[in-house]
């Protein structure tokens, strides 16, 4: 089972959460307002929350994290780290009350999707990282992934991983090659085609498949699409929308292509090789999960050197060995390269953790949905996937 595995799909119990979250003035915290004390110098701790399975263990001792251990011999920095992230809006609806309120959330450092990321920047609520104190990152972080909209020269994020929404498909099943968006929409494929449920991992991808722009997409540009799949619905085309359990379906051959997530087919392809995995012509949609330092922070410094200590080359070789994501540290491809171990050293071969330039040419990063966009959109798209 993948981490991303665990996501749920943006449901009706978050259109509440999005409209506390996004639209109320009193939410948002002045910049003078969002670093507590920091007792890094005296107290060598932090608190790391992450999602499930989003980490290297030992194979004999699943409790064991091998690259958070190394990191608290080489600091003396004792890491509480919490697996409590199975959804971004569960998550926001956990912490907000506090961050809203400018108190403590009792976590040093999370890992949140970069479309609830923008949430956080815009509301306030996370702070900036001392790229002074973090030259790892300031050298090794993806050309690709340094400057988002939402944050412009990641001074308050910094990706955990990354990864590409595109299309899955059985290409023996299928007896033909997949290239386009358009492909999915062929008459042979009727009833064959899954997509995601949740807004903000389908949309961009949909938008692409239509020659448009991800970076700058329009609102014509999202009701155009919506049109598009709602036609597809009614003609039955689309056999249904899904979280992640479109694994299931495409491993057992109930489903032929769908749209799916990198890290994702990575596993599958261990077991079914026939599954392929493809960022279509039109392009695909780039995407991190990010580490943030959330306001009051007790330890941000701490924080600071644990986000830094992973993007040195080799402790982000070695994560990416087991997340199998796209790694935002091209460097660590030559570390894999380098292993004696043949099993290890493909990956650094895997477009799907380290994009060749061919792939990175069709691979975009889309701007978020604004607050005043969410609340309209999410209704209209979640009524056509039946959320």
């Amino acid at each position: 089972m993948s981490r991303r595995s665990l996501l749920r799909a943006l449901g009706a119990g978050a259109a509440g959460v999005t409209l506390a979250g996004c639209g109320v003035p009193a939410a948002y915290v002045r910049p003078a307002d969002r670093a507590g004390r920091d007792s890094s110098a005296s107290d060598h701790t932090l608190h790391f929350a992450n999602w499930p399975l989003y980490i290297d263990t030992d194979d004999e001792n699943q409790s064991k994290r091998p690259t958070l251990d190394a990191f608290s011999k080489r600091t003396g920095i004792s890491v509480t780290y919490t697996e409590e992230i199975n959804d971004n809006d569960e998550f926001f609806g956990k912490i907000s009350p506090a961050l809203m309120n400018h108190q403590q959330t009792g976590r040093d450092l999370i890992v949140i999707s970069d479309w609830m990321a923008a949430r956080f920047v815009r509301l306030g609520w996370v702070q900036e990282m001392d790229r002074a104190k973090q030259p790892n990152v300031a050298k090794y972080l993806d050309p690709q992934l340094r400057s988002p909209a939402f944050d412009k020269g990641r001074t308050h994020s910094v990706p955990w991983q990354s990864g590409i929404t595109g299309i899955a498909y059985n290409r023996k099943r299928l007896g033909r090659e997949i290239k386009h968006l358009s492909d999915l929409w062929a008459p042979d494929l009727r009833g064959k085609v899954t997509l995601l449920s949740g807004l903000d991992e389908s949309f961009a991808l949909l938008m692409q498949g239509n020659g448009v722009d991800i970076t700058r997409w329009k609102r014509d540009d999202f009701y155009d699409i919506c049109e598009q799949v709602e036609k597809l619905v009614r003609t039955k085309h689309i056999r249904r929308f899904t979280g992640n359990d479109y694994i299931k379906d495409l491993s057992t051959g109930d489903v032929l292509a769908c749209q799916a997530y990198s890290g994702d087919v990575i596993q599958l392809q261990a077991d079914n090789p026939e599954i392929e995995f493809v960022v279509p012509e039109e392009g695909a949609e780039l995407w991190a999960e990010s580490l943030m330092i959330p306001n009051l922070a007790h330890h941000k410094r701490n924080a600071e050197k644990l986000v830094d200590y992973y993007y040195e080359p080799e402790v982000a070789a070695e994560l990416a060995t087991w997340v199998n994501y796209v790694c935002p540290v091209p460097a660590a491809r030559e570390v894999l390269a380098s292993a004696k171990d043949e099993e290890t050293a493909a990956l650094a071969e895997d477009p799907l953790i380290f994009p060749d330039d061919a792939m990175r040419k069709r691979l975009a990063i889309a701007r978020d949905i604004t607050s005043e966009e969410r609340t309209g959109f999410a209704k209209k798209w979640n009524s056509i996937v039946g959320l």
